[in-house]
């Protein structure tokens, strides 16, 4: 977790402005000072050395000026910018232990595929060498797109899209659109990997849109920011159903429709689920939009096929499922999501469900 400093942004914006009006109250006392001599005969050592002090005086205040502002700008590695400006939105100027802020956000988690088995391959130096390498690619679509990097957890990435002066439409668009670009910047640093006889590594991304609580917990002398809520594990769970449909990126129904989808991003539905943590089933769905558009058009060649068969099994009809799923596979036999569906029909097939079953499964 990140180290948290309290109210790091306004000390460091106060220590900046104090610094300035400081230099400038001594500057002008010197100013008055030579300019009480100009009706005296002073000589020109007396002048040049109230000049020199002057100077002196003037260089080192911006000297702690330029300190103060290289520290703000420390803090703002450890406790985002667009963080702080949150809080302002709501209202409050400081960051204080305990505050707490609700709104809705899209957020997004972003993870490598096989993590544990690669870094198992390197030093400890150069895990670190890589993941900074990989953080360093992965920021600049996050930021590109109005987002913010909340945390990195291990070789995860969290991030919060937050249009301080746009609507929910937008904050949702900026999440996908930063989710595309992310897979676009892996492209790049795969081929950079190819070129240092590296393999290449892959991502899974998963995106909600919800209402999070923003706030600061901690101690006295420890403070972290933090964004918890039921929308937060869901974005969490969604990334970690990616390796499960073997696809890049997944979204909620909600996200979609928030961000106004149709016509906008390609997406097919994957499932109807229900993640841990959680009782109510949700409509999960792939981007596609990054893909090569051969690979897109084939699977959305069967996505109404997929849609139908997961409607009938909802239904129980297991017969026309089926049919759906195989008709699915004969579309595009390389689809994975058709031959996942067929494999949990039958196993769905030979069970006793509950009378109140609604169709979802359990992941």
């Amino acid at each position: 977790m990140l180290e948290a400093l309290m109210q790091p942004l306004p000390l460091a914006l106060l220590a900046v402005i104090a610094v300035c009006i400081l230099a400038l109250v001594i500057l002008g006392a010197k100013v008055k000072q030579l300019s009480s001599y100009q009706g005296n005969v002073v000589t020109q050592k007396e002048r040049g050395q109230f000049e020199k002090n002057a100077l002196a005086s003037s260089k080192r205040f911006e000297q702690k000026a330029d300190e103060a502002m290289r520290l703000m700008h420390t803090f703002q590695k450890f406790v985002p910018k667009q963080f702080v400006d949150h809080f302002a939105k709501h209202g409050s100027s400081v960051l204080v232990l305990g505050h707490a802020d609700e709104d809705d956000v899209a957020i997004l988690f972003c993870d490598i595929r096989g993590f544990t088995g690669l870094s198992e391959q390197m030093s400890p130096q150069e895990v670190m060498n890589f993941l900074n390498s990989y953080f360093l690619r992965m920021n600049d679509p996050i930021h590109h797109n109005g987002g913010f990097i909340d945390k990195f957890i291990g070789d995860a990435i969290m991030a919060l899209f937050d249009h301080p002066k746009g609507s929910n439409e937008d904050k949702a668009t900026d999440a996908i659109r930063a989710a595309l670009d992310l897979r676009y910047a892996l492209n790049i640093y795969n081929q950079h990997r190819h070129n240092s006889d590296y393999p290449p590594i892959n991502i899974g991304i998963g995106i909600h849109f919800g209402p999070v609580i923003i706030g600061t917990v901690g101690s006295d002398d420890r403070m972290d920011t933090t964004v918890i809520g039921d929308s937060v594990n869901l974005a969490y769970r969604l990334e970690k159903l990616a390796p499960v449909y073997q696809t890049d990126i997944v979204v909620s129904a909600q996200m979609l429709e928030v961000a106004q989808a149709e016509g906008r991003f390609e997406s097919r539905l994957l499932d109807w689920v229900k993640v841990k943590g959680r009782l109510a089933a949700l409509e999960i769905h792939e981007v596609l939009d990054h893909l090569p558009d051969e690979q897109k058009k084939l699977k959305l060649l069967n996505a109404n096929l997929i849609k139908q068969g997961i409607n009938y099994r909802k239904a129980k009809d297991w017969l026309q499922a089926l049919s759906c799923f195989e008709q699915a596979l004969s579309l595009n036999p390389q689809d994975y999501l058709a031959t996942h569906h067929l494999a949990q029909c039958r196993l769905l097939q030979q069970q006793e469900l509950p009378a109140n079953w609604d169709g979802a499964l359990q992941l």
